[in-house]
């Protein structure tokens, strides 16, 4: 096979690659589609009660309003702000608390069954401690996004560090590399991959987190909003708020997916 047939192979294949994407990008406009429409048929038509279950027109009326005022973008500023760093916060000490117990194996013996308990305890529980040990505030809310996810990254990148080819251990080694050498050489950038996968679990985390902390203290931010709705029976108010969180938390994801094809070249 000479170079233009691969060449020709290669543009064959590229060509199928983007043919499926689209294909795939076009069913799932479809099924979007269809489930807005029939929505919005069976709030306008009562199939179902359009007090509690509202209907795209209606949701849109108050997207529309709320933008006017300002207060959508308040509200959503600050819950945005602070589920940003939550979960930067609790990734970043994750992956801190991993490396630790990775460079010293009695620190990883002694705290592994309390992680164990950590990671089984429902960190929502705690909101009310954190809450009055923090004060009513962002800090406490940020806290709450951070704890939320903070030990599960811990677990998972630890884990990751540990199942590292060790033959490329040996060839720092060989070559007389030092501890910090084989982490920062090695360990680390072999790990991209769960790291990369924990972000996008802790994406969720932490607006469960935040969500939660809002529900409890706070007057401003997404979560306010959804307790106010519930309080007043505005339950447009309700869903609007969640649509914006399900954008905001793709929005997320989709950033943490732009930052995996940077860092790992497939």
């Amino acid at each position: 096979m000479n170079h233009l047939q691969l060449k020709q192979k290669h543009q064959h294949y590229l060509r199928e690659l983007k043919r499926e994407r689209n294909e795939i990008l076009g069913f799932q406009v479809c099924i979007l589609f269809a489930f807005l429409t029939l929505w919005e048929l069976a709030g306008r038509f009562t199939w179902i009660d359009p007090l509690l279950f509202s209907y795209p027109s209606k949701i849109a009326s108050l997207f529309i309003t709320k933008v006017t005022d300002g207060s959508l973008l308040l509200h959503t500023g600050v819950t945005l702000l602070e589920t940003i760093a939550g979960f930067l916060l609790g990734t970043v000490l994750g992956t801190v608390f991993a490396a630790i117990l990775w460079w010293s194996r009695k620190a990883s013996r002694i705290s592994d069954p309390y992680l164990v308990v950590l990671n089984s305890m429902p960190k929502v529980a705690l909101g009310p401690i954190i809450i009055v040990a923090l004060g009513p505030g962002y800090i406490s809310i940020i806290t709450m996004g951070a704890s939320i996810s903070v030990i599960i990254t811990t677990l998972v990148i630890y884990h990751a560090f540990h199942t590292v080819e060790p033959n490329f251990i040996k060839v720092i080694r060989s070559f007389g590399g030092n501890k910090r050498q084989i982490f920062f050489e090695v360990i680390l950038p072999s790990s991209f991959p769960a790291i990369i996968s924990t972000l996008k679990v802790n994406v969720g985390l932490s607006w469960v987190g935040v969500i939660v902390g809002e529900f409890l203290v706070s007057k401003q931010g997404l979560g306010y909003m959804i307790i106010y709705g519930f309080q007043v029976f505005n339950f447009t108010l309700v869903l609007l708020s969640l649509f914006m969180i399900a954008i905001l938390s793709s929005i997320m994801y989709l950033g943490v997916e732009w930052l995996e094809r940077k860092l790992i070249k497939h």
